[in-house]
């Protein structure tokens, strides 16, 4: 079977952008269908449950820095040279990239396994019911790690070769599998007992399990990538050390993300379990737009790489003004969704009177941060795909810092008390929209591959 990569250097730019960002937005909004799939079913269980899974969510969550890593670096590099032409290297790439990826996870999961109890002390909820359901939750999805980040990467690689319905078609199998399993192992049915919080971890991992075999047939003996693809050959050291390098920023920022979002929801536990569950949930409806734009930012990496690396650098820039222009429209649509749905979307997955009230402050609140939102992640992904992942890394950490002396000031200085939080979630974002929009545009104008080529 032939090889399915794309070549992004010619033709529509429109056509090449939504063709690659259609399926990257359709895996992106798979994976958050996992967790609300889990939401909506353990939404039945009560808040103490929500709120369980929250918590344990937010070293699921941190487990994408570590995902970075491997997988930024090599969808960077594997764009950059499919685009110039040399497949060799992007196989040697490609390989590299998985092998960085599992000894990854392995380390990452040996430590959650290890450490699960005071890691989850860290938030001080004060309940010992939700504390050990976090517990458990937390321990079995650490055992199957080793799956989402190999996915991940794997994503990645498909993502740089210009293919992105493959991984989509892959991921959209493990979603079924999740949604057939999450109310049969959680609710239990006839001879399979009723799990709990640990039925939705179990339905995860093995979704998960199947997707990374079905995405090892494809790349092994399917030959989807390339023609002779053998995961045990010499790695280049030399480019293993560029690929951490590159994802070193990203990596740094979404972890120090999660640490701070960790802060930020100790912050709200005073405040009991129900504004947990509340942010909980609240961000997963929000990520109905970080996931859009996260597609177009991933397939705009992809081109830009692309191009970048064979030199077409007057459809690089065309490729960015087109991609903000979409960016552009997701985000108002977003906004106007979240202010003026924010009730009807929350009660989907929690329906008690005070969660729904808190839940419809939170999105109305965050809606006013959504265009920004997406701005930065589209011009991130730009970034990236000239191999400049630190700009974008840098605003986010600085202003994502900013938002624990911000949620301290507004919750407990003014009268805006739990809203305060949320306040600074939404300033913190604009200001990281207007800043890496400017930086790029500073990149284009000064950068001597660029400036002669901005009439065009």
């Amino acid at each position: 079977m032939a090889t399915k990569h794309n070549d992004l250097t010619s033709g529509s730019i429109y056509k090449g952008l939504i063709a690659m960002a259609l399926p990257i937005m359709g895996t992106s909004f798979i994976q958050m269908a996992y967790n609300l799939t889990d939401m909506f079913w353990i939404g039945f269980l009560g808040s103490n449950a929500v709120a369980a899974v929250g918590i344990a969510g937010f070293f699921i969550w941190l487990s994408q820095a570590f995902i970075f890593m491997g997988r930024t670096g090599t969808e960077i590099r594997v764009s950059q040279a499919t685009g110039a032409g040399n497949h060799d290297l992007a196989e040697a790439l490609a390989r590299t990239g998985i092998l960085i990826t599992t000894a990854i996870a392995l380390a990452y999961s040996v430590m959650i396994i290890f450490f699960n109890k005071p890691l989850i002390a860290f938030f001080n909820t004060g309940d010992a019911g939700v504390d050990l359901m976090s517990t458990q939750y937390l321990i079995v999805i650490a055992i199957g790690f080793i799956f989402p980040f190999c996915n991940q990467a794997f994503t990645g690689i498909f993502n740089g070769r210009g293919n992105s319905k493959t991984p989509f078609k892959i991921n959209a199998v493990g979603l079924v599998i999740n949604m057939v399993l999450d109310p049969l192992l959680i609710n239990g049915w006839g001879f399979v007992p009723e799990m709990g919080v640990i039925g939705a971890a179990v339905a995860t991992v093995f979704a998960q399990a199947v997707v990374f075999v079905l995405f090892f047939y494809n790349v092994r003996f399917n030959h989807s990538l390339f023609p002779h693809f053998r995961l045990l050959q010499r790695i280049p050291f030399d480019e293993a050390h560029r690929i951490l390098r590159m994802g070193f920023p990203p990596a740094i920022q979404s972890g120090l993300f999660t640490g701070i979002s960790m802060v930020i929801a100790r912050l709200i536990a005073v405040y009991g379990p129900v504004p947990i569950a509340v942010q909980k949930v609240g961000s997963q409806i929000e990520s109905i737009t970080w996931m859009t734009a996260t597609g177009f930012a991933v397939a705009l990496g992809a081109f830009v790489g692309q191009n970048y690396g064979a030199k077409q650098y007057v459809r690089v820039i065309k490729g960015y003004r087109a991609a903000m222009r979409i960016a552009f429209g997701l985000g108002v649509f977003n906004t106007f969704l979240l202010f003026f749905g924010a009730k009807w979307l929350f009660m989907i997955f929690i329906r008690e009177p005070l969660a729904v009230d808190l839940g419809v402050d939170y999105l109305r609140i965050l809606a006013l941060s959504q265009l920004f939102m997406c701005i930065e992640i589209t011009s991130s992904g730009a970034f990236n795909g000239i191999g400049k992942t630190e700009p974008a890394a840098i605003t986010s950490i600085l202003f994502n810092l900013l938002r624990i002396p911000m949620a301290l000031y507004f919750s407990q200085m003014t009268f805006l008390g739990l809203n305060g939080i949320w306040w600074s979630i939404t300033i913190s974002s604009i200001f990281k929209g207007v800043i890496v929009y400017v930086w790029f545009g500073h990149i284009l104008r000064t950068k001597n591959e660029f400036k002669d080529n901005l009439l065009y």
